[in-house]
Parts: structure tokens; sequence; C-alpha cells
């Protein structure tokens, strides 16, 4: 489904890849509803993009929020595409140092923003866009975002690598179950990439976690996740698929 005329739902939108993919939406002629916390900067950011980008205040873990969320993103025009970028980590050890086990509430907190948030969203999101008409094949495109630590979390990481490996279990179960509504759903596996969750690890683990990607060896560029997003839109045969975007890097340990 091309992306020029139809409305774009980004969430975490005011920053890093969500903004990278609000931008890129943009420039291929959608109209893009940038979702991000009330705290964000997401209102002063949307209304520099111009008339076709608005922001929606929500927290996705609400439901109240994301529907109300949804019901301003329709004010652009019925959404057709979701990419869901919102979510954090939070380090923590299942046994720290000191032989204390890793705090239950922070690891519920963060495997309930990262994973029943996009649960959250991508139901809402997708029962709106079942009401749509078919465009080019499709009613409507889900794009979700997990991490290479679904895959290969390092040492401290457990919550958000557990979170982000419910993010790629339940994409092709979500392509299922949504086939026959004629909604397809996808997840982006990125590596390390310039993001202000990665931008607030010292530099010399930002270093070290560039030189560990084999090619090309540096951290990704925000745009290069956008560029995918919008290439999952566009191609209908991508569907219940988790694509590591990783330069090859296969992270170890630590």
């Amino acid at each position: 489904m091309n992306v020029d005329g139809i409305t774009v739902l980004v969430t975490g939108g005011a920053s890093g890849l969500g903004l990278a993919t609000a931008k890129r939406m943009l420039d291929g002629g959608a109209r893009v509803a940038l979702l991000d916390l009330p705290s964000s900067d997401g209102a002063e950011i949307a209304a520099g993009l111009g008339p076709a980008a608005r922001f929606v205040a929500a927290d996705v873990t609400s439901e109240e929020q994301v529907l109300a969320a949804l019901e301003a993103t329709a004010e652009l025009g019925e959404p057709r595409a979701l990419v869901h970028c919102a979510g954090r980590g939070a380090p923590a050890r299942t046994i720290d140092r000191d032989g204390n086990p890793a705090p239950l509430a922070l690891f519920a907190e963060i495997v309930n923003l990262n994973l029943v948030g996009s649960f959250n969203v991508l139901r809402l999101a997708a029962a709106r866009m079942a009401r749509n008409e078919p465009r080019e094949g499709d009613r409507g495109v889900c794009v979700l975002t997990a991490s290479a630590a679904a895959f290969e979390g390092q040492i401290g990481q457990i919550p958000y690598a557990a979170s982000k490996a419910g993010v790629h279990g339940m994409t092709i179960v979500a392509a299922r179950d949504l086939a026959s509504r004629l909604i397809r759903v996808c997840t982006i596996a990125p590596g390390t990439f310039e993001t202000p969750l990665l931008a607030a690890r010292p530099q010399a683990v930002r270093d070290s976690l560039a030189a560990a990607t084999p090619h090309p060896r540096r951290l990704g560029d925000p745009d290069e996740f956008a560029r995918l997003a919008v290439q999952i839109v566009e191609n209908p045969m991508l569907n219940g698929e988790t694509i590591r975007l990783d330069g090859a890097i296969r992270m170890g340990p630590r």
C-alpha cells in the first residue's frame, strides 16, 4: 500500500526511531499522527513538521488514551498504517552483585510498557483499520518494534529482552489473526541505533557496540529504520515477519 495519501499513526513519534519514521512517511506523502506522552515535545515537533502532521498525547498502556488518540488521528483520515516505536529499557540482573533478586516491580513495568503496550496499541489500531475499505489489497498495516536483544539479550537486560522477545513472539500470531481482515503485521528488530535510549549509555559502551557491528561498523541511523518501515507498508508480501535490522551484529553477553 503506497504511503502517499494515507494516514499513519506513529507511536514514540516525538524522538528517535518514531520521529525519523514520521519524517520519512511525511516525505512520502502520508499524513502522520505522532503519538507520545503529554510530557514530550511532541506538540512543538509536530507543528514544525507542517500541516500534514499532528501530535496526539497518550500513554500506550492506557486503553482510554489510545482510543482517544485514534479518534484524534482520524481527523487526518482513518489510519491505515501503524508504526509502533514507543518503549524503553531499564537495567536489572536476575540477581545483583550483592545477591539481591531483581525488583519484580521494575520487570513488570518494562514488560507492561514494551509488550502489553504493544499489544494494546496493535489491537485497538487493528480494530479501527478493519473498518476501512481495502486499498491495494490491504485494509491496514501494523509495524511493531522488537530488538536484537529479543534474541541475544545481554547481561542486565532481562526485563527489556523478555519484553522484546514477546513482541517478536506475537508477530506471526497477530498476522494470522488479522489475515482475514486484510491487515498485515510485521516487526522490525533493530540492533544498536543512535536513539535517546542508547545516548544515555557511556560513550565507551556506545563505541564498543558500534565496533561489534560487522558491517557497516557503526551505529544505525534512525532513518534506516524509517526506510524499512515504509517498505513494509508498501510491500504486500511482507507479513508475519520479524526483520532484523542490525548490520549482522550478534550481541555477546556484555
